[in-house]
């Protein structure tokens, strides 16, 4: 017991706490560009068609890694010497997601929805851009053995600033018009960009270096048959995106990696498709499915993240994945028994307890596998690669729900969604057993 409660003592560090704080500011935008955006847009009664294409401004989410290698080989003049690479383009990127959302505030969407989708977009954008540079910190500001509680603390940090930009919005819209409350959102901005300033740079000088010198190489050896201009462009091109993928793909092991990214959380993402649907089939009202599933919810999900946080520092991180994995089976689980029951509100609070804590728990153990697969030369690229796998999975392989749903009666879906979920247990196993990996910290006995 003491050796767990010391490995909760991680939380109270300075890194820990400033992640904590960056996945705030990482969590706040997302919601200004999905349901709360929907709120507005509907309030000012721009059509559902419209609304239904406002979607479309959410796609530098899905893409961002396309621009990841610019954070990974570019410094920025003046800004990254005074404050290094990372909190240099973090603070940039803060400062444009800012002014993009006062920018959206100040637009009228039932008179212009073109203008608002605009800058929306922008924030979108930026937000992507913040989300590259802060998990590319994480994982580089970190030890291998506090990448755990660093997914912990960004997944609490994470849920709070989505808190704030849904339920805190919706308040908010009570007394107040919405340009005033999206100008009041862009003020939030302020907690990610004085947490920067605070924060200190990573210490990547060495691999930098070595991913520099690579380049030097690749463009001496191009400028043979090519202008220095043109090999020194593609000396880039090559170091920033192609050495990524190239150096993730000497891994052992490494297209089975990227099928258990997309697999581990495939039946929860098939059981969350199909969640709301389902409580309005059960009967609960709409009162009861966001004191429950939001609120209560809410709170399940960050209590799972940070024991799943401790559970990486003890156990390490494959153990963690696979015990967390079979729990959220088991999470899943309790829908049926919630389909048994029907408009039970007691019965809803176990079933979401249980599945939304063994959600944060396994959705920490897989942020920390992402990040220690990451090299410290290509943290962005990579990360936000990998992170694109388990996107895909989320929403794309998962589309499929509804056509399930409306073919087999609630208890049997969940059960698919819990079936769903074991061939990325497999694949976790044949890796645990397969590939050699380094001893995990925090894996010795307790």
């Amino acid at each position: 017991m003491k050796t767990w409660l010391a490995a909760a003592r991680v939380y109270t560090d300075r890194r820990v706490l400033i992640i904590l704080f960056l996945g705030f500011s990482s969590g706040l935008p997302l919601l200004l560009v999905f349901s709360t955006l929907s709120v507005w847009l509907k309030v000012e009664g721009v059509s559902l068609t419209a609304i239904g294409l406002f979607s479309f401004v959410r796609t530098p989410y899905t893409f961002k890694f396309l621009w990841a290698p610019v954070f990974d080989r570019i410094s920025l003049p003046v800004l990254s010497s005074l404050l290094g690479r990372r909190r240099s383009w973090a603070l940039l990127s803060q400062a444009a997601l800012m002014a993009s959302i006062f920018a959206m505030a100040s637009t009228n969407p039932s008179a212009n929805p073109e203008m608002t989708a605009l800058f929306a977009l922008l924030v979108a954008f930026s937000s992507a851009s913040q989300d590259i540079v802060i998990d590319a910190y994480r994982v580089e500001i970190l030890d291998d053995d506090e990448q755990g509680a660093g997914a912990g603390a960004v997944v609490l940090g994470y849920r709070v600033g989505m808190l704030m930009a849904g339920a805190g919005s919706l308040w908010l819209a009570a007394a107040f018009t919405w340009n005033e409350v999206y100008s009041i959102m862009g003020l939030l901005v302020v907690v990610g960009m004085a947490t920067i300033l605070f924060a200190r740079e990573p210490e990547t000088g060495s691999s930098i270096e070595a991913a520099a010198e690579e380049e030097t190489r690749v463009a001496g050896n191009l400028e043979r048959g090519m202008p220095h201009w043109l090999a020194r462009l593609a000396a880039w091109f090559y170091e920033g995106v192609i050495a990524p993928f190239r150096d993730f793909q000497t891994r052992a092991g490494w297209a089975a990696i990227i099928l258990f990214i997309a697999l581990y959380k495939l039946g929860e993402s098939y059981l969350g498709i199909m969640a709301n649907p389902f409580y309005v089939e059960m009967g609960f009202t709409t009162v009861e499915i966001a004191n429950v599933t939001k609120v209560f919810g809410l709170g399940a999900i960050i209590a799972g993240g940070l024991i799943g946080g401790i559970m990486v520092n003890r156990l390490g991180i494959m153990k963690s994945l696979m015990v967390c994995g079979i729990l959220q089976i088991a999470g899943t689980l309790m829908f049926v028994a919630q389909a048994l029951a029907g408009h039970n509100v007691a019965m809803l609070m176990v079933t979401i307890a249980a599945e939304n804590i063994t959600s944060g728990m396994a959705t920490t153990a897989l942020v920390a596998y992402l990040s220690s697969l990451c090299a410290q030369a290509y943290t962005a690229t990579q990360y936000a690669l990998l992170s694109s796998f388990f996107a895909f999975s989320r929403d794309v392989l998962a589309a499929s729900a509804g056509w399930v749903a409306d073919r087999v009666d609630w208890v049997v879906f969940f059960m698919i969604s819990a079936a769903i979920a074991v061939p990325g247990l497999l694949v976790l196993a044949w890796l645990m057993r397969n590939i050699t990996t380094r001893e995990e910290p925090g894996s010795a006995t307790t």
